[in-house]
């Protein structure tokens, strides 16, 4: 499967769930290993006008899920992707649409991940996500671990 199909594929998994669509998430692009999704802030929008920690949160987590999903996927291997644990520093208000980028984290070893998955049928994998400002700063970030365990069988 080429990148776009695994892109259009990946948006219409995000429609098929109702909080997700209820965000108006768009999958953006994968480009040099880094996931990008985006939302309306006019579906994101908490009573102060900005973005809600909630959506920014959530946006961030399914960027990390979807690029789990993708490299899976990539490798031909079949698993689930649940996060698993994560770590969130609201850092400003964004006042603008939400645009979250997710990246395998850098200290993490891909290969040993999906060669760990092979053997014992589950792995774990560390990402790392931000939602950014116009002005180029962080508004969120996340640091999580999304657990992938092949199906019974």
């Amino acid at each position: 499967m080429n990148q776009e199909q695994a892109l259009a594929d990946l948006q219409r998994h995000c429609e098929s769930m109702p909080p997700v669509r209820a965000m108006g998430v768009r999958v953006v692009a994968l480009r040099e290993g880094r996931l990008s999704l985006a939302a309306p802030l006019a579906a994101n929008v908490n009573d102060k006008g900005c973005a809600f920690g909630g959506s920014l949160a959530g946006l961030m987590t399914l960027a990390g899920w979807g690029l789990a999903t993708l490299k899976l996927a990539e490798a031909g291997e079949v698993a689930e992707v649940y996060v698993a644990d994560s770590q969130l520093r609201y850092l400003a208000p964004l006042y603008g649409d939400l645009v979250a980028e997710a990246v395998i984290a850098p200290d993490t070893d891909w290969a040993a991940s999906l060669q760990h998955l092979g053997r014992r049928g589950r792995a774990r994998i560390a990402i790392q996500a931000r939602v950014g400002l116009p002005d180029g700063g962080d508004a969120c970030t996340l640091v999580a671990q999304f657990a992938m365990i092949r199906p019974a069988g």
